[in-house]
């Protein structure tokens, strides 16, 4: 495994990130503990989850399988550094979510009871809060690092001006504010490129993709169709019916590599300078060991030009769309 920091800090953390949205709803508790202990074993450092994460399992349920795979000891925890998020509203309390500083504490507290763990390393704001001035938010945040709960703090799904209005106004408190930000990110979306990356990077804050596979289309959708063992359905059936002439020849690209073509897009996002780890979110064990291969998939610069004549990618603006 490859390491590498968390923007400008001096975290070090593994080039792939553990997603573990799918703990509890889609993959069960001795089948989330196995994958988590081979993603470990393998050397992947990094944990992402979220306070909501468990779906019909409730809110909270992910979270509470990660607190028990941790209990087991080991060093476990020590071997891990912990991501978690808060803004999603955990019940019908008028103040139980977003980013007061009433639910930063309070979902702070319920999460670390949750992991069973005595602080976060990187707490994350799941989404912008329009509504929260960014002194309170981060006079909580200065409070939770002051008491030990925090290490870092970091962003999900901000856009470019929330990043930077965020980073002024820490600095204004002479606090660090963020080290990450958290986004959409793959091949097939590249709106990122536009403004977010160029705010990340000119703030020092490392990117960590989500949906590194666009939910699967660049993970072989077109063959695994025509050998019948995946059907694509909704707004993925959609999308992929938008882009079938470029998912496949992305996967032609992938053939003529020799290699797969889900390997081929979580290698691209780790040859991206802004890119820290993608996160990956594997259901069965076979999932995170595809994930481990593109960690050793070199691109030269040809593949890298080949993808993005496939997927054509976005300048910084204003130059993408204005002189």
């Amino acid at each position: 495994m490859e390491y590498t920091h968390l923007g400008r800090s001096g975290l070090s953390v593994s080039r792939l990130c553990l997603g573990t949205m799918n703990f509890g709803p889609e993959t069960d508790e001795p089948t989330s503990f196995g994958i988590m202990d081979a993603a470990r074993a393998a050397g992947i450092n990094f944990f992402d989850t979220a306070n909501v994460y468990g779906s019909k399992q409730g809110r909270g349920a992910t979270e509470s399988i990660l607190g028990r795979w941790f209990a087991q000891g080991g060093e476990r925890r020590e071997d891990t550094v912990l991501a978690t998020k808060v803004y999603g509203t955990m019940s019908d309390r008028p103040n139980d979510g977003k980013l007061s500083a009433l639910n930063i504490r309070r979902s702070l507290d319920e999460s670390l009871k949750r992991l069973q763990t005595d602080h976060i390393d990187l707490f994350q704001f799941h989404h912008v809060d329009r509504d929260t001035p960014w002194d309170e938010i981060w006079q909580a945040m200065e409070t939770a690092v002051a008491q030990g709960k925090v290490l870092y703090a970091g962003s999900s799904n901000f856009a470019g001006w929330h990043i930077a209005t965020a980073q002024a106004e820490a600095r204004k408190r002479n606090f660090s504010g963020l080290v990450s930000e958290q986004s959409l990110y793959n091949l097939l979306k590249r709106d990122i490129e536009r403004e977010v990356i160029p705010a990340a990077q000119a703030n020092g804050m490392g990117i960590l993709p989500w949906s590194p596979l666009d939910g699967g289309l660049l993970g072989g959708v077109l063959r695994k169709e025509r050998d019948g063992s995946r059907r694509v359905s909704g707004a993925n059936a959609e999308k992929l019916e938008k882009n079938r002439a470029a998912i496949g020849a992305y996967e032609d690209f992938a053939a003529e590599l020799g290699t797969e073509p889900g390997d081929l897009g979580l290698a691209w996002l780790m040859h991206q300078s802004a890119v820290t780890a993608p996160i990956i979110g594997p259901r069965t064990m076979e999932q995170l060991e595809a994930g481990l291969r593109a960690v050793d998939l070199k691109l030269d610069q040809g593949a890298l030009q080949r993808l993005d004549e496939i997927f054509p990618g976005y300048r910084t603006a204003p130059e993408d769309y204005a002189w």
